[in-house]
């Protein structure tokens, strides 16, 4: 009889554990992003192309584009970010990852320059068709960050990553904010 009771009571328990975990403050949505735009290296200014640097990050070598990306970032300084269709758009690399095969994101706070703050995740794979998942927490150097309570002039970046290293590069897509936010 307890054997049934408790077979019962089981799903129950994992309901109430799923709820808490969820419900929990440190996993609330500080920032979502819905879409991207893929690197230009090259900007105008004055009438003179100069490199296309964002927060102080220089761009990918040559044009990117993006076909879908989604992402989160949690007040526990976790993200939960997925794109599609990361590739070349120029060259005779065009329609491919070419020799990139890991993508790290970077999240900017603050100032629209190199003085903003910068969190970065560890490497994660690039697949062959330009898809990506990252999972995992935004660091501060070599620590979990601490974000702050409110992230002025948020700006997210899908940069290469070296998987050896860790080391983030250059920029290949930058997330659009979602207008709920």
């Amino acid at each position: 009889m307890l054997a049934k009771s408790a077979r019962h009571l089981f799903p129950l328990t994992l309901l109430l554990v799923a709820t808490a975990a969820v419900a929990s403050p440190d996993r609330a949505v500080l920032l979502k992003f819905d879409g991207a735009i893929g690197v230009d290296p090259l900007t105008a200014a004055g009438g003179v192309d100069v490199p296309n640097v964002v927060r102080g990050i220089n761009p990918g070598g040559r044009a990117w584009v993006i076909r879908k990306l989604q992402a989160k970032v949690f007040a526990n300084a976790t993200v939960a970010i997925s794109g599609k269709g990361l590739l070349f758009s120029s060259g005779e690399l065009i329609a491919t990852r070419g020799g990139v095969t890991h993508v790290a994101a970077t999240l900017a706070c603050g100032a629209a320059d190199a003085t903003a703050l910068k969190y970065t995740t560890a490497p994660f794979e690039l697949n062959a068709a330009g898809n990506f998942s990252i999972r995992g927490p935004l660091l501060d150097g070599a620590n979990t960050a601490v974000l702050p309570a409110s992230c002025a002039n948020p700006q997210l970046l899908i940069r290469s990553a070296n998987p050896t290293t860790g080391a983030a590069g250059g920029w290949f897509a930058a997330g659009i904010l979602d207008n709920d936010d």
